[in-house]
């Protein structure tokens, strides 16, 4: 099991279904002991759904407990921790200033989506307690009651949020039927859940918990609407594109979205290069200019792996047809083919033969 386990949170799942999601900058943080800790430590929200926890919370689909819960089980919150949570590293963060106020960061929500996620395998009020516990272990007062009245509100939003998703269920079918997202629709739902958002939070904790969560939305929404834009010519949207990335502002999803558009166009310039036989060093030039020198470098040495993997597999599949095509007893066959893998490929290298075999194959066909 990872010793990391990232629980997800809730978006507005229309917009995961036609947006390609950028790969998210996330910065883990294991709380400390020291309660006197006053460090801030940033981190990006990374934008995904946890659809199953709100659904388990709005309608009380949960395990009951062997033994009834109550906070007097738990000392630091951590005490017989559920399957899905055992051998995993905490996520998120309690962060407090010098006067032993709360900071309320991303990570802390984080923190709560952690145990959160275990819903299903313990019941409600047990990982109420828990998250009490943990809190209140590593956390000096006031902060620390700071802490549990933001989770507590942090649950109770969590169970209001099906509603308005259920409210805009059909709009976003029947946009989704025309092959276009409706804009109006997906703008209003945004609407519905930042006044929801206001009626549990004060506008800092907004900002912390869902701010790079709703700077990524727009960005995914403004990019929707510039693909579905008729008047637009193909040139005119990628234009459109780069000038309003190049108006964000500078900061880490930015930094995202800038670093997902290069990987993008790396893999489109890449493979048009390669089709019409670029050098290895025409390609290390285009690669540096997108991604820098140090990725080019090592995109390099993986273009040499393939190609001396590329090799190694012809000869294989060489002799290997040639010892089929004889004639040779299957057993004694099998066992000489067994022996080529292994003098021509690795461990790791001899688990990606059938596969790529088939997709070998498969290119064949589609390029006859």
């Amino acid at each position: 099991m990872s010793n990391n386990r990232r629980p997800t949170y809730a978006t507005i799942a229309i917009i995961a279904v036609v947006i390609i999601a950028t790969a998210a900058v996330i910065l883990w943080f294991k709380p400390s002991n020291d309660v006197n800790s006053a460090s801030i430590k940033s981190s990006v929200s990374d934008n995904e759904s946890s659809e199953s926890v709100i659904t388990e919370l709005a309608a009380g689909q949960v395990v009951k407990a062997t033994t009834p819960p109550s906070q007097s089980q738990f000392v630091t919150g951590l005490e017989n921790l559920p399957r899905s949570l055992k051998g995993t590293q905490v996520d998120g963060e309690i962060i407090i200033d010098e006067n032993k106020q709360l900071v309320v960061t991303e990570g802390l929500r984080r923190l709560f989506d952690y145990f959160l996620s275990a819903l299903g395998e313990e019941e409600e009020a047990t990982i109420l307690a828990r998250v009490e516990s943990y809190i209140r272990h590593h956390t000096p007062e006031p902060a620390a009651s700071q802490a549990v009245t933001i989770f507590n509100q942090y649950v109770a939003y969590l169970k209001a949020l099906p509603e308005i998703e259920k409210r805009y269920g059909n709009l976003q079918l029947q946009a989704t039927k025309s092959g276009e997202l409706d804009l109006n629709a997906v703008a209003q739902q945004k609407q519905d859940i930042a006044n929801l958002r206001q009626q549990y939070f004060d506008k800092p904790t907004i900002t912390a918990f869902f701010g790079a969560e709703d700077d990524y939305d727009s960005y995914s929404i403004e990019m929707v609407r510039i693909d579905q834009n008729k008047q637009m010519s193909d040139a005119q949207k990628q234009a459109t594109r780069q000038d309003y990335i190049s108006r964000l502002p500078e900061n880490a999803t930015k930094a995202n979205i800038m670093q997902q558009a290069n990987i993008s166009e790396l893999m489109t310039r890449t493979e048009q290069m390669k089709a019409r036989g670029a050098t290895p060093e025409e390609l290390y030039n285009m690669r540096r200019e997108l991604v820098g020198a140090p990725a080019a470098e090592r995109l390099a040495q993986v273009d040499q792996e393939d190609a001396n993997f590329d090799q190694r597999f012809t000869q294989y599949e060489t002799q290997k047809n040639r010892l089929l095509s004889q004639g040779v007893y299957a057993a004694q066959a099998q066992i000489q083919i067994n022996q080529l893998e292994q003098q021509l490929f690795n461990d790791t290298e001899r688990k990606r033969l059938d596969g790529y075999a088939a997709l070998q194959r498969q290119q064949a066909a589609n390029n006859p």
